[in-house]
């Protein structure tokens, strides 16, 4: 090997960091026979000690709010076909579950949709879960080497519509460093019981001099799952629903609720002595169906590809006053069709009923500056630009769809400062301003139907700032008080929509005169990373002008829009109003005594959120208490966890169209076996997974509080799960 090629192989470090800000004290990232530091308040997060040993509890005491992360040997374990289903346990984070093709999108705090952006590998997802729970998030954990979900002053980074948080998927389709192996092979797969499920992946990595190339492929498929018991609260007429009389019926079977779905990549990148670039492109395919009465009887499904380009760089510039510049971009091609029959139990009427499209392009430039002695303080600084171009479209053969054609552009500037007082305390204050220009034509509709079409141009400029100090007190631990106020301009769904939403079976109204929607923070935290008991937790304030939500009124429709008699549809109204959300979270993690070759502990943990409007009713669809708690045993190469959570029955529900959920118990468990080869040749096996796994071993009805169809649609029923993974 080159001289420059053994530089550029020492020097390969991924900076691209897609996280928050972290303390201006010099990062470290360690390679074979070199040391790269690198002072940044913007750095990925990364647990305070390395996960020796599997299932330690990853905490993160370096950040302004807490950061829950998920990493590889968890997400393999999990053997979750989406995002929503690998989060669902974790405290603070729940998922929409309207249907096991549809991602179930990740809920935090109670925030949704607008409030949560998913992002992969520092670019938005960027398909259209954001526009119904029935859309499915084309980011999939079979292929996925890391989750964070990112809370507090960080979210400025990604923009406005991050008030409740982030999550960030990470892999390697862009490489940001030469593998240490010319070519590494890994191959993952799993089968479960509840669905009679399958899923296999195939990743590729391979470099040589200042190149480096990745690709991999992944698919899976499931059939209807199983359920506990029978899944509507409400029996519909069998007549409705054609599935009804095959053997078993409903009692035991969600129907309606399988899914396929596969995808692949290829990316490469030239890394040099003083960063590196890279390119990625990616697709994405899907074929779910929609659980529910409505959907059943239609025989609803969704038929939905993404195509997307990703690049991304980073240049170290020889500069005293510059320290790095760094870049994202993407390019995104997304539709979907909903299919169904126009006319229930007439076959000859299946076809497409909706149609969704999604052309999005976006990009951010960071500069990172180099550190600077205020004499009173360290003052490290990020300075970045961020702007989006989104072009959505929604067509309906046969009559009018949920909205036309329109268009959202924006432009955003953000800045963190971070200073470092002493080696005990940090301050952060940071700020975004942006302007979003939002171009579409809005729709009114009388009681019997006839409908209004007028152009709405709309623009907004949201403007949020933050404070953050975080200190280090006695026995290891950090306590962090950060203050936010983030503005939020509405999306184009909650300006523009007019119309039927088949999968939801919703007669959707928005509203061209929502105004920018402000939250207003307070969070007190504390951590401890080190020591046999670690723990994590935090209690939150947040009062909310202008609260944006869909809410649904209890009036049905036609699908002509007459919301005057009973109909198959119901009436759902973007609407404002301020509201205050306030909660909070705990875990932790006790290794208690030795066993054997590896150590015995507990865990458990708690979340709670409330969330009222000022006139003291109940926004609707939070997620209930729950509390959880379970024990473990594990060394180098084994787990074994039995975890049981139970949350409470949530009964704070809206006034009007929302239910009750009853208590539950979700009784897992797993044991895992991971082997590595310390020093593998080439040709030889350098690491092998195999293990099993288990949900709701009790069998329990569980209903998703936060779900549009927890009416209808329970979530699955005990499963049991056996995954493998062999790297070569």
């Amino acid at each position: 090997m080159s001289l420059r090629s053994r530089r550029s192989l020492r020097l390969a470090v991924s900076f691209s960091a897609l996280i928050g800000a972290v303390p201006a004290l010099a990062q470290t990232v360690t390679l074979p026979q070199v040391t790269v530091t690198a002072p940044s308040p913007i750095q990925r997060a990364a647990p305070t000690a390395p996960d020796e040993l599997q299932g330690t509890l990853p905490i993160v005491t370096d950040q302004f709010a807490p950061v829950t992360v998920i990493q590889n040997g968890e997400i393999r374990r999990s053997g979750a076909a989406t995002l929503g289903d690998l989060l669902f346990d974790k405290p603070g984070i729940t998922g929409s579950q309207f249907a096991p093709g549809a991602s179930s999108r990740p809920i935090i705090r109670g925030l949704d949709v607008n409030r949560v952006r998913i992002q992969e590998n520092g670019i938005g997802a960027n398909g259209a879960s954001d526009l119904g729970e029935d859309h499915f998030v084309p980011v999939d954990p079979l292929v996925t080497e890391r989750v964070e979900v990112i809370r507090g002053p960080a979210t400025l980074r990604f923009g406005s519509q991050a008030i409740g948080g982030v999550v960030e998927a990470d892999n390697n389709r862009i490489p940001t460093f030469t593998p240490p192996r010319s070519v590494s092979t890994e191959f993952r797969s799993g089968l479960s019981s509840v669905d009679k499920g399958a899923d296999g992946a195939v990743l590729l990595d391979a470099g040589a001099g200042n190149f480096a190339l990745h690709a991999d492929a992944f698919g899976r498929s499931a059939t209807d799952y199983k359920v506990p018991s029978y899944p509507y609260r409400t029996a519909p007429d069998p007549a409705d629903l054609p599935n009804a009389t095959q053997p078993g019926g409903f009692n035991g079977t969600q129907t309606n609720s399988s899914l396929r779905n596969s995808g692949q990549a290829l990316g490469g990148s030239y890394i040099f002595n003083d960063g590196f670039i890279g390119a990625a492109i990616t697709t994405n395919s899907a074929l779910y169906h929609i659980p529910g009465a409505e959907p059943e009887s239609n025989q609803t499904r969704i038929d939905a590809k993404q195509t997307k380009v990703l690049t991304k760089g980073e240049w170290r510039a020889p500069s005293s006053a510059v320290d790095a510049i760094r870049f994202w971009g993407g390019f995104t091609d997304y539709k979907h069709d909903e299919i169904g029959l126009s006319t229930p139990t007439d076959f000859s009427s299946t076809g497409i009923q909706q149609t969704f499209i999604n052309k999005e392009q976006e990009g951010r430039v960071e500069a990172q500056l180099a550190p600077f002695d205020l004499r009173f303080a360290s003052l490290t600084t990020a300075i970045g630009v961020q702007g989006g171009h989104q072009m959505l479209d929604a067509p309906a053969p046969g009559g009018i769809g949920l909205w036309d054609r329109n268009t959202n552009n924006r432009i955003a500037g953000y800045m963190f400062n971070e200073f470092k007082l002493n080696e005990l305390t940090r301050l952060q204050v940071a700020g975004r301003i942006e302007r979003a220009h939002l171009d579409g034509t809005g729709r009114t509709f009388d009681a019997v139907g006839t409908l209004t079409q007028t152009a709405a141009t709309r623009d907004f400029t949201p403007k949020s700032v933050s404070f953050g100090i975080l200190r280090d007190v006695p026995l290891d631990m950090t306590a962090s008080l950060t203050a936010q106020y983030v503005e939020r301009a509405p999306k184009p769904a909650e300006l523009y929509s007019g119309g039927v939403h088949d999968a939801t079976t919703t007669f959707d109204k928005g509203n061209v005169n929502l105004g920018i929607e402000a939250a207003q923070s307070l969070e007190l935290g504390l951590r401890r990373a080190k020591g046999p008991f670690r723990f994590d937790a935090s209690i939150y304030y947040t009062r909310f002008k202008g609260f944006i939500y869909r809410r649904l009124t209890g009036n049905t429709c036609s699908e002509a829009g007459d919301c005057t008699a009973p109909a198959e549809l119901n009436e759902a109204i973007y609407s404002q109003s301020d509201a205050t959300f306030r909660g909070g979270e705990f875990q932790s993690q006790w290794d208690i005594l030795p066993l054997g070759s590896g150590q015995f502990g507990i865990e458990n943990q708690f979340d709670v959120v409330r969330a009222t409007f000022t006139d003291g009713t109940n926004v609707p669809r939070i997620p209930p208490v729950r509390v959880g708690g379970g024990v473990y045993w594990r060394d180098v190469n084994w787990l074994a966890r039995v975890k049981l959570i139970h949350a409470f029955a949530q009964n704070n529900v809206a006034a009007v169209a929302d239910s009750t959920t009853g208590a539950y118990d979700d009784l897992r468990a797993e044991l895992s076996y991971n082997w590595k080869n310390a020093k593998p040749r080439f040709d030889q096996l350098s690491e092998f997974t195999l293990g099993i796994s288990g949900s709701n071993l009790l069998n329990r009805d569980i209903r998703s509080a936060a779900s549009y169809s927890k009416d209808q649609v329970l979530m699955p029923g005990a499963n049991v799960r056996v995954f493998a993974s062999v790297k070569y």
